[in-house]
């Protein structure tokens, strides 16, 4: 059993340090473990400083590509190296490296195929009580239309099998952490969740430069994936909502008409009928993107198969002939465009 502990970088020339020495060296049940970074375009020394500190396997990103990408290019190459279990973390040293055992515990015993850290946010000491109010409300959000129990969707230390990892498709450029749990309901991935403790905050978040811009970019991003997996009910809901006003009108002008002045109010028939028409060509369209959804299911699936066949002949051929490229210290570094 391989667990690679995945750590995507941006310029954490500082803490990364302080991240690897809490990672643990040995758990019950696991055969090896091993690190990977990916230095998503860092301008200090991030690369010098995980080679220096003996980090097993060190993906260079040539420019900045965001959150999202350096965690699917750390996935993919965690597939690639053989991981039976990847975990990943931040490395800024938010999460405690002690906490891994406790979460691939479910992934041990069978219990589950993703776990997610929950940092239990009100006993964070940094977070305003603005902040801890809003990631309660998103995780309640979340949870209810991914249909998952997960209480802390943002966090970012989690643990993923093989067979989770290959099924994941981040699409949104801006965090993958809403994104992996609503596919993970839709798609049916066995999803738990253990409580962990976090850290003292070392340096301010980069992934946000405000709370505003954090609700804005996230609830385009919940909006964005729920209407990938549920176009039909989005679309029949608002076409609904627009031709149900358009009735309303309508029966405004039909009170009028037989019960006042019997004239006039044309304008209220006009506004009636073209909201009724747009309301009726939403429901259709709801209608083709749910057809489209259905083939996309089927691309996806593709994918996955594709997937599995590179990795298991990928892994076949690592058995015979070891990793191709290895340096002196036992890195393994790849170029990513």
């Amino acid at each position: 059993m391989k667990l690679i502990i995945q750590i995507p970088c941006l310029n954490e020339e500082q803490t990364l340090p302080v991240t690897l020495a809490e990672l643990p060296k040995h758990i019950d049940g696991i055969d090896e473990i091993e690190t990977l970074v990916i230095d998503d375009g860092s301008s200090d020394g991030t690369v010098a400083v995980a080679r220096k500190l003996g980090v097993n396997h060190i993906i260079r990103l040539t420019n900045r590509k965001g959150l999202a990408e350096a965690f699917m290019t750390g996935l993919d190459a965690s597939l690639k190296l053989g991981a039976d279990i990847i975990v990943n973390t931040d490395g800024d040293n938010q999460y405690r490296g002690s906490d891994v055992p406790r979460l691939i515990l479910p992934i041990l015993d069978g219990k589950a195929d993703m776990v997610v850290g929950d940092r239990q946010v009100e006993r964070i000491a940094h977070f305003s009580p603005l902040k801890k109010k809003l990631q309660k409300l998103g995780s309640w959000v979340v949870r209810h239309i991914s249909g998952t129990t997960v209480p802390d969707v943002t966090s970012g230390f989690r643990a993923y099998t093989r067979e989770a990892a290959l099924r994941l498709n981040v699409i949104s450029k801006f965090t993958y952490t809403l994104e992996t749990i609503i596919q993970a309901g839709k798609k049916n991935i066995a999803l738990g969740h253990v409580k962990v403790a976090t850290n003292g905050k070392l340096r301010e978040s980069r992934l946000f430069s405000s709370i505003p811009s954090y609700l804005k970019r996230s609830i385009g991003t919940i909006l964005r994936i729920y209407t990938m997996y549920e176009p039909l009910r989005t679309f029949v809901t608002i076409g609904a909502f627009i031709f149900f006003a358009g009735f309303l009108i309508s029966l405004r002008f039909l009170y009028f008409y037989f019960f006042a002045d019997h004239a006039g109010h044309i304008q209220s028939l006009i506004l009636s009928a073209v909201l009724m028409i747009v309301g009726f060509q939403v429901g259709m369209i709801g209608l083709v993107a749910d057809l489209i959804t259905g083939n996309r299911r089927l691309i996806e699936d593709c994918l996955y198969r594709i997937k599995k066949v590179e990795m298991d002949t990928l892994s076949i051929r690592n058995h015979r002939n070891g990793l191709a490229e290895k340096t002196a210290a036992g890195e393994t570094i790849e170029d990513a465009n």
